[in-house]
């Protein structure tokens, strides 16, 4: 370790960072995350009480209208609210990262002989946790109301590629984070994306009962492999191509996004 004078007398200390380093000190920030959610447990209503509701708002309100049951639009909208959930939760990465800015944390984990980027790659990795707890709750509620899935396998596939994917689109709320002023303003434009993502998808209602003019958007958007390929995951076992588009379109994701994150984090901090 070594020591550099900066302008204005202050002492900035400089190491020489591995990846090894960069790894274990990212997964310290993690655990340091997942303690403060074990202590402010409110962090996770989000990924708690939202899959419920949504599960019995949508199943009881809708499900006569749209598949004449609720035992017929279960197979729909299960892998629908599944997305919905963890994608909304992936917003809340960009919110807690700017109110972390905003109180000065980051400053502090500056001042320490860790990897600059640790603090912003700790946090990613603990949301991790809670796109699981979002995923496994909506697998409960739909299993109660009485979804069954094709094969254990399936289902397990699509709830890992649903964490996978709501951890790449972080990513895009991440770097609003590092960004934006206020965690307010970070909050509500990552609704303005969110909610036209969500309900303007095959998340909710079949494609094919939209006009044609939104179905041009739906079929563009994001959402729409995802749920697709979890809905075939789901009701049939198998893996189609929606599910490898879904993969490539989150990995594009995080190849855009995470280096302009990185940018924007190291210049503000």
């Amino acid at each position: 370790m070594t020591a550099q004078i900066v302008p204005g007398g202050q002492r900035r200390l400089k190491n020489r960072v591995t990846l090894r380093m960069t790894i274990s000190n990212s997964l310290t920030m993690a655990y340091r995350n997942l303690l403060l959610i074990r202590r402010t447990p409110q962090q996770l209503f989000d990924v708690t009480i939202q899959p419920i509701l949504f599960t019995l708002m949508f199943v009881f309100l809708f499900g006569g209208a749209i598949s004449g049951s609720v035992s017929g639009y279960l197979p729909i909208i299960i892998p629908g609210i599944l997305a919905q959930t963890a994608l909304t939760a992936s917003m809340a990465t960009g919110v807690q990262l700017r109110e972390d800015m905003d109180k000065g944390v980051f400053y502090r984990f500056k001042s320490m002989p860790i990897a600059r980027i640790a603090p912003l790659t700790g946090p990613l990795l603990a949301d991790i946790v809670r796109y699981a707890i979002a995923t496994s709750l909506t697998f409960v509620m739909g299993y109660l109301l009485g979804f069954r899935w094709a094969s254990l396998d399936g289902a397990v596939v699509g709830g890992v590629l649903v964490v996978f994917c709501s951890w790449c689109i972080s990513w895009i709320f991440a770097l609003l984070g590092a960004t934006l002023k206020t965690s307010q303003t970070v909050q509500g434009i990552s609704a303005s994306i969110l909610f036209p993502l969500g309900f303007l998808s095959g998340a909710f209602v079949p494609t094919s009962t939209l006009p044609w003019w939104l179905q041009d958007f739906v079929n563009v958007n994001p959402l729409t492999y995802i749920v697709s390929a979890t809905r075939q995951l789901f009701n049939q076992g198998t893996i189609g191509n929606d599910f490898w588009l879904s993969l490539i379109v989150s990995i594009v994701v995080v190849v855009i996004f995470a280096p302009l994150t990185l940018r924007a984090y190291l210049r503000k901090t």
